[in-house]
Parts: structure tokens; C-alpha cells; sequence
């Protein structure tokens, strides 16, 4: 799968915005990839939100919630090291859906090159106030050996992103970055955040 250099992650206590809402000024900014991230809702709310949020050129994957993923007919669905294992997630969704996956340290990441994924996340790289149950920090350095271990395997980065270091994250070997508050934070300015973010990057990760 080809990554976008941006994968934004909706969050409706810190921008105040529900995920249609979000998506649409995400996508404005040229996020194609966005992931819909909800902790609180009941099943039927988040259906419900996920549903209107849908909108052409965008792929939405649904964090943790692999039922929603299906009934709403989103493009995939993003798995933690709690939530159902890959493998049942590829059966009920599918061939052509997108799975993510989780980890934390370097080996979790080895065990998750075995599995029927589409894209591996590594985290935190930083120091991040939008998780309260995280991982110890990994750091640049950490992405780099989570990199050359895992191989071609796309890699998605988060935890503590900002678009000050971003380019860093790109350059030590990520595909791309997961972003919540560096593009929430300042909901009126959500689309020309997503937009300077894109041309802060570096074009290709460091090989």
C-alpha cells in the first residue's frame, strides 16, 4: 500500500468538531487518509457519525472498531495489541480492506510482519498529551531500528508529532506521520494546518 505522507486522526473533545466536520477540513487540506478515532461514543453514535463522514477521495479507517468498519462501509480499519487480532479482522472485512496495526517497541514490530496487514504504526516516537496509557517514548533512534528491521513493510509513525519535527520522522525511515493535535489543536485552522504540513515533508523517506 502507498502511504500518504500525512495520516490525520480525528478527535472530537480536542477540536470541538464532529468527524464529518473534521474530515471535510482535513480533506480540504489534501488529507486522502484519515482515520476516525473514537473513545467515548456508543457503537450506534459512532455509526452514525462515521456514516455522514464518508465523502469521495478519502479513505477512512475506523480505529479499533471493526464492526463500524463494516457497517458503514469504511476503506479499513486500525487494530491496537488489545483490540481483534488481524487475522479475524481479514476474514470478516476482507481481501481489499486496509488493516493497520499497532506496536510499540521492536518486537512487536517483528511479530507484525507476519501478519495479514496493510501498514505497521510504530509509537510513541514523542512525548504525546493526547494518550494517557502509552509506551515508553522510542525517539528517532528507535524508528530508525523499527525501520530497518521490518523491511519495506509500510510504516506509519505517531506519538507527539508536530510539524517541527515531522520532516525528522519522514527522514528517519517512516512513511508517514499520524498527526492529531498538530492539525486539531486550532480548529479554524485545520485545512491550512493539514496544507503547510504537506509542504514541510520531505518527498521519500530515508532508505
Amino acid at each position: 500500500m502507498q502511504l500518504p505522507r500525512i495520516y490525520p486522526l480525528t478527535d472530537v473533545q480536542l477540536s470541538g468538531l464532529s468527524h464529518a466536520e473534521q474530515v471535510e477540513l482535513l480533506s480540504l487540506g489534501g488529507a486522502t487518509l484519515i482515520q476516525l478515532r473514537e473513545k467515548h461514543k456508543p457503537a450506534r453514535e459512532f455509526y452514525d457519525q462515521a456514516k455522514i463522514a464518508l465523502r469521495p477521495g478519502v479513505q477512512l479507517i475506523i480505529n479499533d472498531r471493526v464492526d463500524v468498519a463494516l457497517a458503514v462501509g469504511a476503506h479499513g480499519v486500525h487494530l491496537g495489541q488489545d483490540d481483534m487480532p488481524p487475522e479475524a479482522a481479514r476474514k470478516l472485512l476482507g481481501p481489499d480492506a486496509i488493516i493497520g496495526y499497532s506496536t510499540h517497541n521492536i518486537e512487536q514490530a517483528i511479530a507484525a510482519t507476519k501478519l495479514p496487514i496493510d501498514y505497521l504504526a510504530i509509537g510513541p516516537i514523542f512525548t504525546t498529551s493526547t494518550k494517557s496509557d502509552t509506551a515508553p517514548v522510542l525517539g528517532l533512534e528507535g524508528l530508525r531500528r523499527v525501520r530497518q528491521t521490518i523491511g519495506d513493510l509500510p510504516l506509519v509513525a505517531i506519538g507527539g508529532i508536530t510539524q517541527a519535527n515531522a520532516p525528522d520522522v519522514i527522514q528517519a525511515g517512516a512513511d508517514s506521520v499520524a498527526v492529531i493535535s498538530a492539525l486539531l489543536a486550532r480548529p479554524d485552522r485545520i485545512t491550512e494546518a493539514t496544507q503547510t504540513l504537506f509542504q514541510s515533508l520531505p518527498l521519500s523517506r530515508q532508505t
